[in-house]
């Protein structure tokens, strides 16, 4: 048994993981780590939430509450979400006291060695905040390509950056140009290590192209030494006196986190020094799997970390993947059109997502999502191809066998040669982390499958030749077992689910790669089958905010009247005119008093089905901002910006439904409150201008945020700062 270090990026805390993180880094090494187990080694997986730096301060100011509420939040959110996709891994965080120990044992070690110093040097200072700016406070254009970029590192090139370097800088917090400004840091001395980092690159002609042409072009001129302390009261503390208003640089302390976190698991199963035959024993092979943006972390400063703090481990690869794009754009949380996680699980088995990024990972170059190319996919190979073999095969030798028949030498041979064949190729892809060609493997051999059912005939020969059909359906029920194993990696719930219909005892992961060999037990009982996968409809993988929103009438309205529920005590019982006047039911006697809502302007969903809501009809709801999702506890009913008459439909332009609605396809109409800048936003031709810059705003979410307005000049605002607040 191999022992196998399986390194994963680790998520910003600072909102929910969409499909561009499970795409990108998070799904590929879940793969490699259970075809690590399917071939007999001992993969040990680790990664974490990302717990410090400037994306949780700035949602956390954003929303008004403390960087470490945002930090929990999100972390708790995301193993969740991680662990619903069937990834499994030791997924901790990077505030607790483990990985400050580690932070701060590697560096004293590499203070001690002389591989960091202080320096004075220039920072970015706001002077109408009044303090320094870490790089998410700095909004310019990268220097290189020229496209909008934050902080030190360009998302589209790749281009790293010193203070002073971006173009048009701006303050993000309150728009003013920064002045630079000295401050002392602490330095990593990177040039020290050009010529090992050299030495390291020699034998890595197995790397990706990308990874290897980035890490090469970083260090064929000078390596320039980076601070890695930086000016801010949130992070791992600096271990040195009279460095209070200084915290260590999370780039530095981040990548740590894979030594950290091997240590905690370590501890936490009582064999506190397992850590030490992955990063110690020198024939343990460490893998990273990451994006694009993170190439240099992990091919640059992380070895030279381990290097200087010495007797570690290198990298062995580093499978970068590009990245995965909505409608021409790269999915991000901070540029909005993220498709969360745990929104798409609410529609979709996790194998189904799962099997969609396996076949479309960006893994050489960037990958377009499109959800009627997920239906196609999913409706045409999982389950037309793989699924439909599945069933036909178990279906047709339970109905007509019930046990598991037996097979002739020649059908044993014919099904030994393709399994064999499909096998070698196969493990040759998993072993060098080609896992979207390995997928491509699979389903060649379930239309290989497919293709040889059809061939044999059982339908015609279990008429004629009972033993014969016999045979076929065990030499086509052997390539079910085979495709079960090789798709397990992919797809391990439904792997496990055929597993079991053809009647193997144990789990496909204890009895791993040698399962697609063993022959199959004549005798043996089957399960009824049932089909694994499903076809998506149209409407299912509807995902687009815009689409559900469509189907709502939400009207520009006046509470003209308001008492207490009788029955219930956080409930109103209003008067509503939307021009017409509606009996209205809704939970606002914790945010408001009467007195504050009577004669107030709102926003209501017209074409709700009305509903008794205990014991009285409500016919409509009124729209509000609530901040529970992103750590806040208020509500704010939202409004017209502009005084518009009662009745007045606020739809952007798109055309509503007459037809009445239930409250759960309101529920699928994604609005949420930001900040909305004087432009024109161009929806599906639907051009919606916006006249003036909103300080809050509702919008509906997709790749754009698109304002909700009157298609004039009436938007529909909140009272008071919410942005990134949910729309309920």
């Amino acid at each position: 048994m191999v022992k196998v270090m399986i390194n994963m990026a680790w998520p910003y805390a600072n909102g929910v993981i969409h499909l561009g993180h499970m795409a990108g880094s998070i799904l590929p090494p879940d793969i490699f780590r259970r075809f690590q187990l399917l071939i007999g080694n001992e993969p040990l997986m680790v990664s974490g939430s990302d717990q410090h730096g400037t994306p949780i301060t700035v949602t956390a100011e954003k929303n008004k509450t403390t960087s470490l509420e945002i930090a929990e939040k999100f972390h708790a959110i995301n193993k969740k979400a991680i662990e619903d996709m069937g990834v499994e891994m030791f997924f901790t965080k990077t505030h607790t006291d483990n990985h400050k120990a580690v932070v701060h044992d590697v560096f004293l070690t590499l203070l001690e060695k002389g591989f960091l110093y202080k320096k004075v040097t220039d920072q970015y200072y706001c002077p109408s905040c009044a303090r320094f700016l870490p790089d998410r406070y700095v909004n310019g254009n990268c220097p290189n390509c020229g496209e909008g970029s934050k902080g030190d590192q360009c998302d589209k090139c790749g281009t790293t950056f010193e203070t002073g370097d971006l173009v048009n800088v701006k303050c993000m917090h309150c728009g003013v140009t920064p002045e630079v400004r000295e401050t002392e840091h602490f330095f990593l001395k990177l040039s020290a290590f050009r010529n090992d980092l050299l030495k390291f690159l020699e034998d890595k002609d197995y790397w990706r192209s990308n990874v290897k042409a980035f890490t090469q072009n970083w260090i064929q001129d000078e390596v320039k030494d980076r601070a890695i302390t930086r000016d801010m009261d949130w992070g791992l503390p600096v271990p040195m006196e009279g460095w209070n208003d200084k915290v260590i640089y999370v780039w530095f302390e981040a990548v740590i986190g894979y030594l950290s976190a091997s240590k905690e698991y370590s501890q936490l199963i009582g064999k506190p020094d397992l850590w030490k035959e992955y990063w110690q024993n020198p024939d343990v092979k460490h893998y990273y799997f990451l994006g694009k943006d993170n190439i240099p972390f992990h091919s640059i400063i992380w070895p030279s970390i381990l290097m200087g703090y010495g007797n570690m481990n290198l990298p062995y690869d580093i499978p970068a993947n590009e990245y995965l794009t909505f409608k021409g754009g790269k999915i991000s949380k901070s540029k909005g059109g993220a498709i969360e996680i745990p929104d798409v699980l609410k529609k979709f088995d996790a194998d189904i997502i799962r099997y969609y990024l396996s076949v479309s990972m960006p893994d050489t170059h960037d990958s377009e999502f499109s959800w009627e190319d997920f239906r196609t996919k999913i409706n045409t190979e999982l389950v037309s191809a793989l699924g439909n073999y599945y069933h036909r095969c178990l279906s047709f030798t339970k109905k007509n066998f019930g046990t598991m028949p037996d097979i002739l030498d020649e059908d044993l041979k014919e099904t030994d040669e393709i399994i064999g064949t499909a096998l070698k190729e196969y493990l040759a892809l998993m072993e060098t982390c080609d896992l979207k060609k390995a997928i491509r493997c699979v389903m060649d051999l379930a239309h290989a499958g497919n293709k040889y059912f059809d061939t044999v005939k059982p339908w015609a020969l279990v008429k004629t030749d009972k033993t014969k059909c016999g045979s076929v359906l065990n030499a086509n029920l052997r390539l079910v077992k085979a495709l079960t194993v090789m798709a397990w990696p992919f797809l391990p719930s439904s792997s496990e689910k055929i597993w079991e219909y053809t009647g193997q005892p144990g789990k496909i992961k204890d009895i791993g790669i040698s399962g697609i060999t063993e022959k199959l037990t004549p005798g043996m009982e089957l399960k009824e089958p049932l089909p694994v996968y499903k076809k998506i409809e149209e409407e299912e993988d509807n995902m687009d905010g815009f689409e559900d929103f469509k189907k709502l009438d939400i009207r520009v309205g006046e509470i003209i009247d308001a008492e207490d529920h009788p029955d219930a005590e956080k409930l109103f019982v209003m008067k509503v005119n939307v021009g017409e006047e509606r009996q209205i039911v809704a939970g606002l006697r914790k945010h408001y008093t009467k007195e504050q809502i009577k004669g107030r302007k709102v926003l209501a969903v017209c074409n709700l089905k009305p509903a008794k809501i205990r014991g009285l009809m409500s016919e409509g709801m009124l729209l509000a901002a609530d901040d529970e999702e992103i750590g806040g506890s208020s509500v704010m009913l939202l409004k017209p910006s502009v005084d518009v008459p009662n009745g007045t439909k606020m739809n952007c332009g798109l055309k509503t439904k007459d037809s009445r609605i239930e409250f759960k396809d309101f529920e699928k109409a994604v609005m949420k409150v930001f900040s909305v800048k004087e432009g024109r936003t161009d929806v599906d031709g639907n051009v919606t201008e916006v006249s003036k810059d909103l300080k809050t705003a509702v919008v509906i979410i997709d790749t754009d945020v698109i304002p909700l307005s009157d298609g004039k000049d009436c938007f529909a605002t909140t009272d008071g700062e919410m942005n990134g607040a949910r729309v309920r």
